[in-house]
């Protein structure tokens, strides 16, 4: 059956939600393995001891960003500017937490534990399974749902925020909507938005030597949006503002690959 899309997000759907709405946690009886969700919640998050290379990266993206014109390899596309479009699903959804958030005084908190769900289904491949199939019926995602953010200790404001939007249907525009909320917590903070992709995590020292080398560029205080895609092999992805830098393993061998294409 089809139906209408509303066109915006009600503010006190959000907060308060519907009577009996959302399930207690004292009802949720289905566990995460009855979907195949058997989440490695491992101890830390992983994102540690990766020494000298990652060091040696950062400081070679330091010098490209700190430089006047950037150098951008040409298999790495053109400059991109990052926007915030509030016509969009995620735009929506995320303009409606961020009021809700900013008139509880909550930004940071609800920040922090929307980031940590998207850090949780970007390492679990049956969490971004239950987020992307339409498979799964509303139902049975909310219960699902319900019994990660018991487990992860994601509550308050977020949690009601993540129900709601499973509930709804949209649960696959879910990172989009934790992307435009950072955004707006950036633009709110005065802060500009880092996307780093690395082959591999970036120790807590990594982070804020390049976080320190974007800050001299920008001249702001800069919010890392870091993701982890083996498949760069190598390297560097910074996106900042309209600059983007690319110094990733990947795209140096298109590049030699191209030349050779051509010699030929």
């Amino acid at each position: 059956m089809l139906r209408r899309i509303a066109p915006y997000v009600s503010n006190a759907a959000i907060f308060a939600g519907r009577a009996g709405h959302f399930p207690s946690a004292a009802n949720i009886q289905v566990q995460l393995e009855s979907q195949g969700l058997a989440l490695a919640v491992r101890a830390g998050c992983g994102c540690c001891g990766i020494a000298s290379k990652n060091a040696e990266r950062v400081r070679s993206a330091s010098k490209i960003l700190a430089s006047e014109e950037p150098v951008i390899p040409a298999t790495a596309g053109h400059f991109a500017t990052a926007t915030l479009d509030t016509s969009t699903t995620a735009g929506r959804y995320a303009h409606a937490l961020f009021e809700l958030a900013n008139e509880a005084n909550a930004i940071d908190a609800v920040k922090a534990d929307l980031e940590r769900f998207d850090a949780l289904v970007a390492e679990s491949p049956d969490l971004m399974r239950l987020v992307r199939s339409p498979v799964f019926s509303a139902d049975e995602q909310l219960q699902a749902l319900s019994a990660v953010l018991d487990r992860t200790s994601i509550g308050g404001l977020a949690a009601k925020f993540l129900k709601l939007v499973t509930t709804n249907r949209r649960l696959f525009a879910v990172r989009d909507m934790v992307k435009a909320f950072r955004t707006m917590v950036a633009n709110h903070k005065g802060e500009a938005t880092a996307e780093v992709t690395v082959a591999e995590a970036l120790n807590d020292g990594h982070a804020a030597a390049l976080r320190d080398a974007l800050k001299a560029v920008s001249g702001k205080d800069v919010d890392l949006a870091i993701k982890v895609d083996p498949s760069i092999i190598g390297g560097l992805v910074v996106k900042l503002g309209s600059r983007m830098v690319d110094t990733s393993l990947r795209s140096k061998l298109n590049a030699i690959r191209h030349a050779m294409k051509e010699a030929q």
